[in-house]
């Protein structure tokens, strides 16, 4: 049985959302150039965003700056 763990943040995706985004990321991953090919690229990012503002509270709290510099520490040691 798989558990949660405490630091995973779960967005929730419709399937297109999901294919097109793979693509676009799959894009720049390619060529290192991030660019809108097509406008349900950009309506899947705003519909990510508008997951995360849903989803994602610690966007909204006062020690966001250091949360993020925290957090973009951690990730660039992995």
């Amino acid at each position: 049985m798989d558990q949660q763990q405490p630091d995973t943040v779960l967005i929730p995706l419709a399937r297109d959302e999901a294919v097109v985004l793979f693509a676009f990321l799959r894009r720049f991953s390619d060529t290192d150039t991030l660019a809108i090919e097509d406008p349900a690229e950009q309506r899947a990012l705003w519909n990510l965003c508008c997951a995360f503002e849903k989803h994602a509270s610690f966007s909204f709290e006062q020690s966001y700056p250091e949360y993020l510099e925290a957090a973009r520490a951690r990730l660039r040691e992995e």
